[in-house]
């Protein structure tokens, strides 16, 4: 955890005042983006925002020339810009963090991140968590694609630090950003099908929700179309979604009942090859 300090040199002083200037005129541009009509924010989108963002950071970067190659410790150059980010993710019910704030932690990070001082493995992570923390309040002041920015980089640092389990934490939330960053309505919409089905890849066992729904959703089709006990019907729905029943298995239904079958064999084969794809790769790290 950051601790709440003031910055311990004037060269610290003079680039932090830097980085807050920057964010502030930075954050005039945001707002005018923010107050635009919620259409007209969609179809324009945050790429022009983000090339600025770009300009403001090198901005920073070119004159951020420390006078070591190294911090001493290892804590973070900037970390009292991000204690308001970490105070924030801490409370239960936290009020909205102003967008300059929220901006001069994201400069900061950016500036960390792409500087020349060497990071330790324990600045790494610190880092890490700053732009990790930083994702979901610019997700709620309505900025999806700089909270991407902001996960992308978490996850490129957890990665580096081997952290697997942090790593695919920051990519779902990465996956999800993005998603919500799209301008179109419909593709927000699809994008959430993969979400709920198997968090983007990285949740798949969340699949066997899925796998449970299609199976109720046959049993009761074939039902419809079959005058035989229910029981056997369940098998059959169980049997086939794994292993395409024959012809001889299905002389007990009614006109329409083996299309059921059909289509349900087609959707196994598919929903289960994804899943064991799933579990493979997140076994194994492929």
């Amino acid at each position: 955890m950051l601790e709440k300090s003031a910055p311990s040199s004037p060269f610290v002083t003079d680039m932090s005042m830097r980085i807050e200037r920057h964010a502030d005129t930075y954050a005039d541009n945001v707002t005018e983006f923010l107050e635009q009509p919620h259409g007209l924010r969609r179809r324009a989108t945050e790429q022009p925002l983000l090339d600025l963002f770009t300009r403001h950071t090198e901005a920073v970067v070119s004159t951020y020339d420390p006078p070591g190659i190294r911090r001493a410790g290892d804590s973070l150059v900037f970390g009292h810009l991000y204690v308001p980010v970490f105070e924030h993710t801490a409370t239960a019910t936290p009020q909205p963090l102003a967008v300059n704030q929220l901006l001069a932690a994201l400069i900061a990070a950016e500036v960390e991140f792409r500087g020349p001082l060497r990071l330790s493995r324990t600045q790494n992570r610190l880092l890490a968590e700053a732009y990790e923390r930083l994702g979901r309040p610019l997700v709620q002041a309505g900025l999806p694609a700089h909270a991407a920015l902001a996960y992308r980089r978490a996850g490129s640092l957890y990665r580096i630090d081997e952290d697997t389990d942090a790593e695919d934490r920051c990519g779902l939330a990465l996956s999800r950003a993005r998603r919500l960053a799209q301008p179109a309505a419909w593709r927000r919409a699809g994008g959430l099908v993969p979400d709920l089905i198997c968090g983007y890849g990285y949740r798949p066992f969340r699949m066997l929700w899925f796998v449970a729904f299609q199976l109720l959703v046959f049993v009761v089709a074939v039902m419809l179309r079959s005058d035989q006990p229910p029981a056997i019907t369940v098998y059959q729905v169980f049997m086939n979604y794994l292993n395409p029943l024959g012809v001889g298995d299905t002389d007990n239904l009614r006109v329409g009942g083996r299309a059921v079958f059909v289509i349900e064999s087609y959707l196994g084969a598919v929903t289960m090859s994804v899943f064991f794809a799933l579990l493979v790769r997140r076994w194994f790290r492929l």
